[in-house]
């Protein structure tokens, strides 16, 4: 993908426990701070075609340029994180590339074929679109999302605490994010 739409900087795991996740991140694997999203809220969302009301809880950290995404769904909406949960999965179960050109980048991929299974709208307006490439990538979907400023910015104040963090205060709530 990176060839297509520029370097991926997300690894997505979906989990059914944000805080024992969190747990192991900070503590065993030593990554953080963690950056927790109470709840993800939708203008828009749609799954396989249909429209959905999808609730998640994210929290986001940085080991070095790699950007890891924790997410939980807090119901039992129809998603791609439910499916991926419904099979008996855990882990990781995307990764990421941000586009700062996101229509263009859209309509190149569907025109090369891939099919969104989940995308939309964020409230704050950042585009997002999961394509089917899990049977190719053997269980990990690409996520394309609006490279947004406001998104961009959330993202480097999370890498730059991460440049600088020494243990403490690993779980972090700001305030909103794109």
């Amino acid at each position: 993908m990176s060839r297509f739409f520029g370097p991926i900087i997300q690894n997505g795991f979906v989990v059914r426990d944000l805080d024992a996740a969190l747990r192991h991140w900070v503590e065993v694997l030593g990554v953080g701070p963690f950056f927790v999203l109470p709840r993800i809220d939708f203008a828009e969302t749609r799954f396989r075609g249909q429209g959905v009301d999808i609730q998640i809880a994210v929290a986001t950290a940085y080991s070095g340029d790699l950007q890891i995404e924790l997410v939980q769904q807090l119901n039992d909406a129809p998603s791609i994180y439910q499916e991926f949960l419904d099979a008996g999965r855990e882990g990781l179960h995307h990764v990421g590339v941000a586009s700062s050109d996101y229509a263009a980048d859209l309509a190149r991929a569907t025109a090369k074929g891939l099919t969104v299974l989940q995308g939309g709208h964020t409230l704050a307006g950042t585009g997002f679109a999961y394509f089917d490439t899990a049977g190719d990538f053997q269980g990990t979907m690409v996520e394309l999302f609006e490279a947004t400023p406001p998104l961009m910015k959330f993202f480097a104040k999370v890498q730059a605490a991460s440049r600088t963090w020494d243990g403490s205060d690993p779980i972090r709530h700001p305030r909103a994010a794109g």
